[in-house]
């Protein structure tokens, strides 16, 4: 067994190399996650019809909202949430293997999906003048911020319950 001791204390390399032998099962999904998150990003002006694209780089304060093809931004925008939803809960799956926390996790991303889809297009049509809003309702739903905040907040709560 080899220790090394360092600022933090000692660390058993060993008992490092077997955590990790233990978990590739969840790490390999976690990287298969990631990857498929970047893929996402990288292709999203292929993979869906998103008009805000350009118009959330430009100064967006000062001009109205670009035209949109309303059926075709709701089908781009609940593709986008249901790719980055399912590979999310691959990861959570994975990562907790619990069925409860699965599914609750599958129940949130359902509700989130009508509150978020919902409100982008009440602001969209209904509040023209909430650019800032529409940006930050709009980056929920083709962004993958749920699940990092839905992790810690597992974890920590299957740690307090082991107490």
């Amino acid at each position: 067994m080899f220790l090394f001791y360092g600022f933090y204390g000692s660390i058993d390399f060993q008992s490092m190399l077997n955590k990790l032998k233990e978990n590739k099962f969840k790490i390999f999904v976690a990287i298969i996650a990631v990857i498929g998150f970047a893929l996402i990003r990288t292709f999203e002006n292929k993979l869906f019809y998103d008009p805000f694209l350009v118009y959330f780089t430009a100064d967006f304060h000062s001009i109205p909202y670009p035209e949109v093809h309303t059926f075709k931004l709701f089908t781009g925008l609940f593709f986008r949430y249901f790719l980055n939803s399912a590979l999310s809960l691959l990861l959570i799956y994975a990562l907790f293997q619990n069925r409860d926390i699965f599914k609750f996790s599958l129940f949130m991303y359902a509700f989130f999906l009508v509150v978020l889809l919902s409100s982008f297009f009440i602001i969209l049509y209904f509040i023209p003048d909430a650019g800032w809003l529409l940006f930050y309702v709009r980056r929920f739903i083709i962004q993958p911020i749920l699940v990092l905040l839905f992790i810690p907040g597992f974890y920590y709560q299957l740690q307090k319950t082991k107490k």
